[in-house]
């Protein structure tokens, strides 16, 4: 068990922000609910894999919905409504705990992202729970099937979703992952495009074989390099490439920027021109949330899950 500083918390949500590749939420919202959970006093305690008892409970609180912003006329239909006064993703944690009737051990985080890790941190801290280190994800995801827990099996109910305005729903059962982000996606659009859900409750004996071990710590690496990197006025891409067992795809200048918002996601495309050793190409960006193809010239370079 570590118990992590201000510091490397700080370090380890840096980090998520470039694995989540665009997606994963506001690292200053993020950084900003550590402070919070700082400010109270409470502790933040990363716990390996190996450590958690066979027969504890794990459950994974995020928040779910799309990153676009509201339209004038989209916020009125929210501004007579209650607010919540804190996170959604704490209030369908305890939710789940209580459903359940069993005290839960600990929160992992659902995917590597500025916020959404930030938040299984925060319940964490705030609920005196332990932060697994590891993650179903390693990056930053557009659906919630999108894990390493569909892969290996793992339920996704049941489930707690809770929105800003205080409304909280328990699903008992659902038929697949994929009707799971049906309905979460649906209850995030009719929650001013967010909500806070928690699920996948598993044991310790179970989530072992479901997750990705030591993601919070491959972050924490990222992360750090990063920031001594910018210490020392270093190339931060070679120095985040280095730190993460990557390489540098391109370099270059963004000259188109396009998205929309369908579906409770924001879709788009970024275009760059290459510059230096790439100055005669072109590289293309395709997102859903998070970036998801890439190619070079026309020409297909790189997909998810790489």
């Amino acid at each position: 068990m570590k118990k992590l500083a201000k510091q490397d918390l700080y370090d380890i949500l840096y980090g998520c922000t470039i694995l989540g590749t665009g997606g994963g939420g506001s690292l200053t919202e993020g950084l900003s609910l550590i402070d919070k959970a700082l400010a109270d006093g409470k502790e933040f305690r990363l716990v390996s894999l190996d450590e958690i008892p066979a027969e504890a409970l794990i459950a994974c609180p995020y928040m779910c919905g799309s990153i676009s912003p509201l339209t004038e006329e989209q916020e009125k239909a929210y501004a007579d409504l209650p607010r919540l006064g804190d996170e959604p993703a704490l209030k369908a944690f305890q939710e789940l705990e209580s459903y359940m009737g069993e005290e839960f051990y600990g929160a992992i985080s659902t995917e590597l992202g500025g916020f959404n890790t930030a938040v299984a941190l925060y319940v964490a801290a705030q609920s005196g729970k332990y932060i697994v280190d590891a993650d179903p994800a390693g990056r930053s995801v557009p659906e919630l099937q999108h894990t390493t827990y569909y892969l290996d099996d793992l339920g996704i109910a049941p489930m707690a979703v809770a929105n800003e305005f205080g409304d909280s729903v328990i699903v008992k059962e659902v038929v697949n992952d994929f009707r799971a982000e049906a309905l979460v996606r649906a209850l995030a659009v009719a929650s001013k495009n967010s909500v806070g859900v928690a699920d996948h409750l598993a044991s310790g004996e179970r989530l072992q074989s479901a997750v990705i071990p030591d993601a919070i710590s491959y972050a924490w690496k990222i992360g750090k390099a990063y920031r001594e990197g910018k210490e020392l006025d270093r190339d931060l891409a070679v120095e985040v490439a280095y730190a993460g067992d990557g390489y540098l795809l391109f370099r270059g200048s963004v000259t188109d920027f396009t998205w929309e918002d369908r579906d409770g996601f924001t879709f788009g495309t970024v275009q760059i021109e290459g510059k230096g050793e790439y100055e005669e190409s072109t590289y293309r960006i395709w997102f859903k949330n998070e970036n998801i193809i890439a190619w070079r010239d026309d020409e297909i370079d790189v997909t998810v899950p790489d």
